[in-house]
């Protein structure tokens, strides 16, 4: 892969990486010269994210077949990182879970806790495993894919609402610490996409009439490239497209 490639020799890890925005992010990232650790839950989903990266001409990516909401593998996955390439220059955390769309009453303790753990408890895992690591990088990166519904919550997104304002809180607070540092953490409300989360949230939405995910990949590299800022609000991807 030519050296004039952007991101040339750094190490991104994406989380929900086999399919949607997560998967877009991938390829993006590899595009731009980025060596990818893939993280997903199905082996198989992986294995393809692999195919299409080499076909397009990237470098082989790293698949980690791996639940997020399990957090002892994700402490795991930070060890493993450090032991081969003692740095992460690169984190997109976009996998997630819808939970159940149904009135707060109605939600069952297992859907909740279910929710919570893959959309916010698996983001302090995440953090907590790749500071260290993205410490030891010139520039550290990280980007938490977060929705609307997060600051301006409504009726029956009880569990999604909730877990995703959470993480917005975990990621804000994280920043503010890293304020002296290199790291920059990112919030990014993609919009509604074409993604499965959002035709299992709104069953009668035309998906035709949405943007692919493909379409965010280039503002996900340009926000690896750039230093944004604090997290003050969120970047939006509907900003980035009009801007």
């Amino acid at each position: 892969m030519s050296t004039s490639l952007p991101l040339t020799g750094r190490i991104a890890l994406v989380t929900g990486a086999s399919r949607g925005i997560g998967q877009a992010a991938a390829l993006a990232l590899a595009d731009a010269g980025a060596h990818v650790v893939a993280v997903a839950r199905t082996q198989g989903a992986l294995e393809a994210l692999d195919d299409e990266i080499t076909a397009r001409g990237g470098e082989r990516p790293t698949l980690v077949p791996m639940d997020i909401a399990e957090g002892d593998g994700l402490d795991q996955l930070g060890l493993a990182l450090h032991q081969r390439f003692g740095r992460l220059d690169i984190l997109v955390h976009a996998a997630a879970v819808l939970g159940p769309v149904t009135p707060v009453s109605h939600v069952e303790p297992k859907a909740w806790a279910e929710t919570l753990a893959v959309n916010a408890t698996a983001a302090w895992r995440l953090i907590r495993a790749t500071e260290r690591l993205l410490r030891a990088s010139e520039a550290g990166r990280a980007i938490f894919l977060t929705p609307e519904v997060a600051s301006h919550p409504r009726a029956f997104w009880g569990p999604y609402a909730a877990s995703k304002a959470a993480m917005e809180a975990i990621v804000r607070v994280w920043a503010d610490e890293l304020e002296q540092t290199s790291i920059r953490a990112v919030l990014l409300d993609p919009g509604a996409m074409r993604t499965r989360l959002r035709a299992q949230a709104m069953p009668g939405e035309d998906p035709a009439a949405l943007p692919e995910p493909r379409q965010i990949g280039p503002l996900i590299v340009q926000l690896a490239l750039t230093d944004p800022g604090l997290p003050r609000s969120v970047v939006r991807f509907s900003d980035w497209t009009i801007a």
